[in-house]
């Protein structure tokens, strides 16, 4: 925002002084530009430097209800600015003109400060009004968030659909969704995962079909559990065996013991 206004007040000041420079030309006076960017520049960087009050000029009458008091607000706001612009312009470029050996003189009077009041006037206005409609927007917005309802966690983010594998003091946090199957290893407990990444933990077979059953992993061998759920093919042997084949193409044979787990996954191919 600061930017913005500052941008704006640089190209409107050098263009004040481009035709100022020329309106004297035309008159037959020097153009002498430098100068007359000289006057427009240091009024300017004064101008920017008293922008934090309007700005707080314009959030007090904004949280203020009565007009009255808004009024009041305002008036305190543009004779501040106007009398700390006048006073910050010359003491500006008393110092710069004092560096260069040369002086200034503000020829004070009431004419002069009636003068550059008005001039104060016009500006504090617009930048006041500028200022409003980006505090507008920015309470506008600010509101938008606070209406839009709090996107759910994602399934399988959620907590109640991670386990996690604890062997001793170790923990490791795993997405059921990637298991492919689980076997069982003596005392130990073998996760096989979409990503090739093995788990050994310890633990039974018969715990871990317990804790597995909702996510859809089931038991097709007396060592083995399926994730149906990642299963793309299944074939039923003659013998009554069959075999999975996940979605990334590994397979996986079952027995005829747990051929019911798998039934619905395809047709029973009937043996000749």
């Amino acid at each position: 925002m600061f930017a913005a206004i500052a941008a704006v007040s640089l190209a409107i000041g050098i263009v004040n002084a481009l035709s100022g420079a020329q309106d004297a030309a035309w008159r037959g006076d020097s153009y002498d530009i430098g100068r007359r960017l000289f006057w427009e520049l240091s009024s300017i960087i004064v101008i920017l430097l008293l922008v934090p009050i309007l700005v707080l000029a314009v959030r007090r009458m904004r949280q203020t209800r009565p007009l009255a008091i808004r009024i009041g607000i305002a008036a305190v706001a543009l004779l501040g600015f106007s009398a700390l612009h006048i006073t910050g312009m010359v003491a500006v470029r008393k110092f710069l003109l004092w560096l260069a050996g040369s002086a200034y003189d503000f020829h004070f009077s009431l004419a002069a400060v009636l003068y550059e009041f008005r001039k104060d006037a016009v500006t504090a206005l617009l930048l006041g009004a500028t200022l409003w409609l980006l505090e507008s927007r920015r309470e506008l917005r600010k509101a938008v968030r606070a209406a839009m309802p709090i996107p759910a966690v994602p399934l399988e983010q959620s907590s109640l659909d991670l386990i996690w594998l604890r062997d001793g003091t170790s923990r490791i946090r795993v997405v059921p969704r990637d298991i492919l199957w689980v076997a069982s290893a003596g005392n130990y407990i073998e996760y096989n995962l979409a990503s090739g990444i093995q788990h050994l933990i310890r633990g039974t077979l018969a715990a871990t079909e317990s804790e597995l059953a909702r996510f859809a992993i089931v038991r097709v061998h007396r060592t083995r559990l399926a994730n149906l759920d990642r299963v793309s093919a299944v074939d039923f042997k003659p013998s009554g065996d069959f075999e999975l084949t996940f979605d990334n193409g590994q397979t996986l044979g079952g027995s005829r013991r747990y051929r019911p787990a798998v039934a619905s996954l395809g047709d029973r191919t009937e043996p000749v």
